[in-house]
């Protein structure tokens, strides 16, 4: 007696594998994961044509839809409809609310996360060399660490009152505003961050904001406020401060970049 595969499994068959073969040859074959936008316009194609062949004739559309219409009229399967009735709007229902779910990974787009800061900058009316800028509070770590703890302090009670709502109390980008914007704020934990930096880019960065960034390397995107017009310049460098104790991180200093390149 010879198994005969009903033709709406073979179809669904047919897609699994053309699907599976896909995921195969660019996941394992070539080591690179096929795009999901790429992968949605192949199986579009892939579906429609695998339906146009097995409804090319009048008889083998009947042999396709025959499962379904029995699913649907035949009265001995009232509780297998039922069931299929209320899984496929539920697994709907997840697919869709699982797409929709915020994502904080690093955005596709290509740009660069560190931009090139300029040589000098003005900020509050002043001409700054940001290539022999330092932290004039860094010096009390060592030097007073009481004085260095209130720095720290202060510039955490700057922090919550200011940058929190996008960069989180955590200092993870994970803030209450954080999901409205794209791309997410920057993940200080992170040691690709602030950790690679000098201080001094973290100052610019801070007082300019996203307007500040150049213009030459575009497209920069950013939603970070012209800070220069909302706090201090001390202000600005005690929130530095807590940043990196915060994160357990060390600022980067000239010394070690030059000896890095």
């Amino acid at each position: 007696m010879t198994l005969r595969i009903p033709r709406l499994a073979q179809a669904l068959l047919a897609i699994a594998v053309v699907y599976g073969g896909l995921k195969l040859v660019f996941d394992v074959a070539l080591g690179q994961p096929i795009p999901a936008s790429l992968l949605t316009m192949y199986m579009f194609f892939v579906v429609a044509g695998v339906f146009m062949v097995f409804t090319f004739t009048e008889e083998s559309t009947r042999e396709l839809v025959a499962p379904i219409r029995a699913l649907v009229e035949d009265p001995r399967r009232r509780r297998l409809r039922n069931l299929v009735f209320v899984v496929l709007p539920l697994a709907a229902a997840g697919a869709t609310y699982a797409r929709l779910q915020p994502r904080f990974e690093a955005p596709v787009e290509l740009r660069s996360i560190h931009p090139a800061p300029p040589a000098s900058v003005k900020i509050y009316g002043k001409r700054f060399d940001l290539l022999k800028l330092e932290n004039p509070y860094r010096k009390f770590e060592k030097e007073d660490p009481k004085r260095f703890r209130e720095l720290v302090a202060e510039g955490a009670k700057v922090y919550v009152e200011n940058c929190h709502f996008c960069h989180g109390d955590k200092l993870d980008g994970r803030g209450p505003f954080a999901e409205g914007l794209n791309p997410t704020p920057m993940n200080f934990q992170d040691v690709g961050t602030i950790a690679q930096l000098q201080e001094s880019f973290l100052f610019w960065r801070i007082a300019t904001g996203g307007p500040g960034l150049p213009a030459e390397a575009a497209p920069w995107i950013s939603s970070m406020p012209v800070w220069q017009q909302f706090l201090s310049e001390d202000e600005i460098w005690k929130v530095i401060l807590f940043l990196y104790d915060y994160t357990g991180h060390r600022p980067r200093a000239w010394e070690e970049k030059h000896a890095a390149d």
